[in-house]
Parts: C-alpha cells; sequence; structure tokens
C-alpha cells in the first residue's frame, strides 16, 4: 500500500460498482490514489455485520480495495470477494467483510482495519470510509401514495435504491455524522477530486451532506470532476435524464461546484438534450465534456476509456486552480500509467 505516489493526488468519491470503475480507471493514471467510501449500505451481507456487530458495513470498502489491488495479489483479491455458498450462517457473506470485521475487532480502529487488509493486497493508495460511524439514509418519495402529490418518507439505503416512486430529496441520519478525519485530509491535499458514477441518492449525493466532507469539497483547491451515470438506474433515478441528475446534485448542496462534468456521448448524443445538460452544469459552474466512456451495448464504464477521458481533463487544472491559488497554479499533466510530463510550475 502506498501513501503517496506515482502522479497526482487524486481523491475519488463514491460507492459500490460506480466506485469500482472509477478506481480501475484512476489505478491507470497515478498511484496516489485515495478511495472515500459511502457507509449506508445495510443489505445483505454488510447489512447483517452492521446489525450484529455495530461496524460500519464493510462491502463498498471491500470493493474498493479489490480495484486497488496488485494483479500479483490476484489470489488474495479473488479470495476477499468471494462470497460462501449453501444455506448456513455463513451463506451469503463476503469473505472480505469477514476479515475486515475481524481486523477491526482486533485493531480496534475501522481505518487500520482497512490499511491492513491493504497491505495484503498491496494497494496502490488508500481506502477509506467517508464517516467515522454507519448511517442511514432517508428519502421522501413522492408516488407511493393514491395522491402523487404526497411523499412519503422511507428509510434505509436498500428500501431508497430500490423504491418504486420518485425520490424528491435525501438525508443522512445522523444528519450531523463525524467524518473520517484522514478522509477530510485527502480532499484537502487532493491535486483532483472525482465524484461519480454510482447510485445518485444514495452512493453520490450523501458525500455532499456529511458537513465536514461537504466544507473540504467547497473549500479545495483541487480540480473537482462529476462523471454522470450511463444511464438512469431502476428504482432511485428510474426515467432522470442526464439533466435531472445535475439538478439534484445542486439542490442538496447549493454551494458546491465542480469544474468539469463527464458525460458519455453515446448516452446523451447530439441533441438539444446536450444543450439541457449544458444549462444544468453552469449552475454548478462547470463545463462539460463529452466522450466515448461506455463498454460498447453495456451501461458499463470501459476503465481505459474513462482513463482516458480523465486524462484529458486534468490538463485544465489550472483554469481553477489559479482562482483559488494567492501564489499562483500548480500545474501537473498526467500520462497514462501514471508518469507525469510535466513539473509543478
Amino acid at each position: 500500500m502506498t501513501a503517496s505516489g506515482t502522479g497526482p493526488a487524486v481523491a475519488a468519491l463514491g460507492g459500490g460498482h460506480g466506485l469500482f470503475a472509477t478506481l480501475s480507471a484512476l489505478r491507470r493514471l497515478t498511484s496516489d490514489l485515495t478511495a472515500v467510501v459511502t457507509v449506508a449500505d445495510d443489505g445483505g451481507s454488510s447489512g447483517r455485520l452492521r446489525t450484529e456487530l455495530g461496524l460500519i458495513p464493510p462491502g463498498d470498502l471491500r470493493m474498493a480495495l479489490a480495484a486497488l489491488a496488485d494483479p500479483e495479489a490476484d489470489l488474495w483479491t479473488r479470495t476477499v470477494q468471494h462470497r460462501f455458498r449453501g444455506t448456513g450462517a455463513l451463506a451469503g457473506h463476503s469473505v472480505g467483510n469477514l476479515i475486515l470485521a475481524g481486523l477491526n475487532e482486533v485493531l480496534g480502529d475501522q481505518v487500520a482495519a482497512l490499511d491492513e487488509l491493504g497491505k495484503v493486497l498491496r494497494i496502490n493508495g488508500r481506502v477509506l470510509p467517508m464517516a467515522s460511524i454507519p448511517l442511514d439514509i432517508e428519502a421522501d418519495v413522492a408516488g407511493l401514495e393514491a395522491d402523487p402529490r404526497v411523499s412519503r418518507c422511507i428509510r434505509g439505503q436498500v428500501a431508497v435504491a430500490t423504491t418504486p416512486g420518485k425520490v424528491r430529496r435525501v438525508r443522512l441520519l445522523p444528519s450531523d455524522p463525524p467524518a473520517c478525519p484522514e478522509a477530510v485530509a485527502a480532499i484537502e491535499r487532493a491535486d483532483a477530486v472525482v465524484l461519480g458514477p454510482g447510485s445518485w441518492f444514495t452512493s453520490v449525493i450523501p458525500h455532499v451532506l456529511v458537513p465536514e466532507l461537504h466544507d473540504a469539497l467547497v473549500n479545495t483547491r483541487a480540480l473537482r470532476i462529476l462523471v454522470l451515470n450511463l444511464a438512469a438506474e431502476l428504482g432511485e433515478t428510474a426515467g432522470f435524464s442526464a439533466e435531472r441528475h445535475l439538478h439534484v446534485l445542486a439542490q442538496h448542496a447549493p454551494d458546491f461546484t465542480v469544474d468539469h462534468v463527464l458525460v458519455d456521448s453515446d448516452s446523451v448524443p447530439p441533441s438539444r438534450e446536450r444543450e439541457d445538460v449544458e444549462r444544468a452544469a453552469e449552475k454548478l459552474r462547470a463545463q462539460v465534456t463529452f466522450a466515448e466512456v461506455a463498454e460498447p451495448g453495456t451501461h458499463k464504464h470501459d476503465q481505459v476509456k474513462l482513463a482516458a477521458a480523465l486524462d484529458g481533463l486534468v490538463g485544465t487544472w489550472s483554469v481553477r486552480g489559479a482562482a483559488r491559488s494567492s501564489t499562483g497554479p500548480r500545474m501537473r499533466h498526467w500520462g497514462m500509467g501514471g508518469k507525469e510530463s510535466a513539473s509543478w510550475r
């Protein structure tokens, strides 16, 4: 595991398969990489361990570790990702979730547990929870009552992610949870911060609802990049356009801005919809970049294409860096494989 390494310092925020895709792409560009992971999962193996042991749900954290694992640790990576079969007490549990639970009890420190498993997987970078305690997600959802104007409050990550209604707004419980100090520090020292893709209401937006993380994201001098989903998800964002994703993020954090919004060019082909996306991005003070980043015929990001698109955006760092820095912008150009093509200036 490397606390710092070759290439710019990057903090990637999200959870689940979306964060896995981002990390898989970013590891091609830098080894100074920190994953900041949502901790509100209440389903499956993570939900069971959370209920029984009171620990931060480990599933998304485990996936982030696997995304950053050294290829030479392939056996350990596959083992950590393996789920027990059968019908007994262990059925459905991920080996990695149980290892993290055990390390947490032995070490008495959730971050130390992640660091230790990271050593076993020889990860490039670091994986951290966004908060120091497990969180719950509560949502106002319309369309569940006879009167479509009436919203119902539902609680729980799984319930929100799978609701047949329309999510209007989400909140965290507690509303002012303690952020992981190391995660805040990673955002403050980052050269670039990447948010998304992922489940919009349960993996992406929660990061701007943790007060200390929100303040760090608002005040960081890092280049801020928002990666949009390739398509709306069944449940929480069913029927959402790309434009709508941007609007709800702005509604949840009105003072949060980003530099670039990265949109798959095939998901939003040239049309009036692109103009709508660009207008919505203006609320975030962002420029929109359309690039081919999906695996053909799927709703999955291609890690090589995503890496190339992110690599191309970082060259614009000095534009916003100059506005934030009283001593002038820092300029670093990435290269595929994490090699710099220009030094700090």
